[in-house]
């Protein structure tokens, strides 16, 4: 089954999977000029793949948390590409494809010692989440969060709470937010919640 992932929580990162096996991604790390490359990029993944639109039977969006603009673009996008194809779309939290991206690259995380994930939330803040590893369809285990925080106030409430993390960095793949929705599938977990995870109110006014 042929899956388009997109995500805009930074940059612009699209993907064409078969099952869970990446077949071609598109990334710009531009974080404000996903309108200008959202569809290009869709064009460009379906493209090297050698896959047509119609092929499409899923879409993963990734959800977030991201500040509010660049993320409605990509759900967007995803939302109105599934309804003009007929595909199912299902919502994955954009922190849990960097969990899957640094645990398959052999950092080691248990359930005393989670992986710490952070992404840049502007406003002097980060979003975070704990996981405690990959569950037996290989999707991440979350344990705590999403959320945002200070770098600080977030240094103090794991030290609170006597949590010393492994601490990784990545940049999202729509190749992993694939992958996550393949193994949520698999385990019965995929969610076809669409609702953006902003955590907060709008930079906008």
């Amino acid at each position: 089954m042929i899956t388009l992932a997109i995500d805009t929580s930074a940059g612009t990162s699209v993907a064409v999977l078969r099952g869970d096996k990446i077949l071609a991604e598109v990334n710009h790390t531009e974080p404000m000029k996903h309108a200008e490359q959202i569809g290009q990029s869709i064009q460009e993944a379906l493209g090297a793949a050698g896959t047509a639109a119609k092929d499409v039977k899923l879409v993963a969006l990734g959800r977030g948390p991201a500040p509010f603009t660049g993320l409605r673009v990509g759900m967007a996008a995803g939302i109105m590409f599934a309804e003009g194809v007929g595909a199912e779309c299902y919502g994955v939290v954009s922190l849990d494809a960097l969990a899957l991206q640094l645990i398959q690259s052999g950092v080691d995380v248990s359930a005393q010692r989670p992986l710490l994930i952070t992404a840049d939330a502007r406003r002097s803040e980060v979003y975070w989440a704990l996981y405690s590893g990959l569950n037996a369809s290989g999707a991440p285990v979350s344990v705590e969060g999403p959320s945002v925080m200070k770098p600080a106030e977030l240094d103090d409430y794991l030290t609170n709470k006597n949590i010393h993390p492994v601490r990784a960095e990545a940049s999202v793949s729509a190749g992993a937010l694939g992958q996550v929705l393949a193994a949520q599938l698999t385990a019965g977990t995929a969610t076809k919640d669409l609702s953006a995870l902003y955590l907060r109110a709008a930079d906008a006014v």
